[in-house]
């Protein structure tokens, strides 16, 4: 049940970046998703890595580096696979590369689910995902999003 609720979250919260793709295109931004594969572990320090690629509105495309690392009141070993992300008040590429500002609320055993919105500057970031894992805590960090080598 906890788990089809986060899931109907992470829902609700990609759903609601549709209202900032239609502000974009008004105001001459440009519109990015992502998709992106992510596993890491936390104990008290929390550390995640993955991949994925960005894909704009306006045909560019980018294969980009993961990396979230925190801390705070967490455990367990987690991984999202096949995850979203929804970019919004983006209007050059460059600023789609950097450290988010992250907060997170988690509690899952096998199947669990994420969703959070991420900040950067007047950017943001909203992520949904799926995946398997047991972890449990509250913590705060950063995720960074470079392109790939």
């Amino acid at each position: 049940m906890r788990t089809r609720n986060f899931i109907g979250l992470a829902l609700i919260a990609v759903a609601s970046t549709g209202m900032y793709a239609a502000r974009a295109e008004a105001a001459g931004k440009i519109d990015c998703e992502m998709r992106f594969n992510l596993s890491g572990w936390a104990a008290i320090y929390k550390h995640a890595e993955g991949s994925g690629t960005i894909t704009c509105n306006d045909g560019r495309s980018f294969n980009v580096h993961i990396t979230a690392v925190g801390g705070g009141l967490t455990a367990g070993k987690y991984k999202v696979e096949n995850g979203k992300g929804k970019f919004a008040e983006v209007s050059s590429v460059d600023q789609l590369f950097g450290s988010y500002a992250q907060g997170e609320a988690n509690a899952g055993v096998v199947k669990s689910g994420t969703a959070q919105i991420l900040t950067k500057g007047t950017s943001s970031l909203a992520l949904s995902g799926a995946g398997e894992g047991v972890d449990i805590g509250i913590s705060f960090g950063k995720f960074t999003i470079t392109r790939a080598k």
